[in-house]
C-alpha cells in the first residue's frame, strides 16, 4: 500500500490541473508545467481535490503511484508558490557577479567560471557570497543549484567552499592537532 500515491492534493487558489492523454498540464499564478503520467496511473479530479489511483497491483505500477503523485504535488507548489533554493560561499577571495542571466563566480580558481542557469530557473546575486536560485520547476532549481555547489564543495578542515544555506559540515582536526602538540 502506497502511503505517499493515496494521499489527496488539495489545490489552492488559482490552480488548475487538466489531463490530456499521459500529461497532466498544472496551471497557476506563476506559469503552467506539465508532468508525465506513468503507465497505469490515472487521475480523478474532484474541484479543488486531486487522487492518483493505479490501475493494477504490478510492483512497477506500485512503484510508479507514489512518485507520479510526489511530482505532480511539487508541479502544484511549484506554479502556486514557487522554489528557491540559497546557496552561501565561505573562503579568501570568493565573490559571484551577474552577467546577464548567468552567474560567473570566482572561486579560488585561477579563472572564473560561469554557470548558465537551466531554462526557467533565475539566479540571483543576494550579497557578493550569496546566491539564490529561484523557479516553478523543483528539479530545475535544485539542478542548478548543485551545479554550482559543484564549482568547489565545502571542504572539511577549514570549511571553504560553496554550501547550501544553513547546510552543516562537520570540520577535521588536521594533522598537527591531532599529533598532541609533538614536533
Amino acid at each position: 500500500m502506497s502511503r505517499i500515491g493515496n494521499k489527496h492534493i488539495t489545490l489552492p487558489a488559482g490552480v488548475t490541473i487538466t489531463v490530456d492523454g499521459d500529461i497532466a498540464k498544472v496551471t497557476g499564478p506563476k506559469g503552467t508545467l506539465n508532468v508525465k503520467l506513468n503507465h497505469g496511473i490515472s487521475l480523478e479530479i474532484n474541484g479543488a481535490d486531486v487522487v492518483c489511483k493505479r490501475a493494477n497491483e504490478l510492483k512497477q505500477t506500485k512503484q510508479n503511484h507514489g512518485t507520479t503523485r510526489a511530482n505532480l504535488h511539487n508541479a502544484v507548489v511549484g506554479v502556486s508558490e514557487g522554489y528557491t533554493k540559497s546557496l552561501e560561499m565561505r573562503g579568501i577571495g570568493y565573490k559571484a557577479v551577474m552577467e546577464g542571466k548567468n552567474v560567473v563566480i570566482s572561486a579560488g580558481y585561477s579563472h572564473t567560471i560561469t554557470i548558465v542557469p537551466d531554462e526557467g530557473v533565475t539566479i540571483k546575486i543576494v550579497s557578493a557570497t550569496e546566491i539564490a536560485c529561484e523557479g516553478i520547476d523543483k528539479q530545475a532549481v535544485g539542478q542548478t543549484a548543485a551545479r554550482i555547489r559543484e564549482i568547489r564543495r565545502p571542504e572539511p578542515y577549514l570549511g571553504k567552499g560553496i554550501r547550501y544555506k544553513g547546510e552543516y559540515v562537520a570540520t577535521k582536526e588536521g594533522k598537527r592537532a591531532a599529533a598532541g602538540g609533538k614536533k
